[in-house]
């Protein structure tokens, strides 16, 4: 199963992925990545922290943007080359997280394209900002 090739992809075109993040998630990627720091782990040392609680790691939230690309838009077969990212707001356990990728440039001749990429919680309120390019499956094999 191959995703869009870049025929078959359109400015504007858009896709998503949406997650409750659980106090499972963080443990999980905290274990897999080694990332152990104290304010995605340690409730105490959080509350004595800016955000007054224990918080998600943000890489987790980009890895929201990579399941859109890879499993959606242009999806399997996409080669990740560059991504930017900004982070806006915390992420804590029990927030539901939408992960949204658009077709902002269409770079034919290198079989390129460049996404916004974008998250936001449940309120509304985006947590992550940023720009992706990527190489879409040259063919459905």
């Amino acid at each position: 199963m191959n995703g869009k090739t870049i025929d078959e992809l359109r400015l504007g075109d858009k896709a998503e992925f949406t997650k409750t993040v659980s106090e499972t998630d963080i443990y999980l990627y905290a274990g897999v990545t080694g990332d152990f720091n104290p304010a995605h782990i340690d409730e105490e040392y959080a509350r004595g922290t800016f955000f007054k609680s224990r918080i998600a790691h943000g890489m987790l939230s980009a890895g929201f943007i990579s399941s859109v690309i890879g499993t959606k838009l242009p999806g399997p077969g996409t080669i990740y080359l560059d991504q930017s990212l900004k982070f806006l707001a915390p992420i804590r356990i029990g927030d539901t997280i939408t992960a949204w990728a658009e077709v902002v440039k269409i770079m034919s001749e290198e079989n390129r394209i460049k996404l916004k990429t974008i998250c936001v919680n449940q309120h509304g309120t985006t947590v992550l900002d940023g720009e992706a390019v990527v190489s879409p499956p040259k063919s459905h094999r």
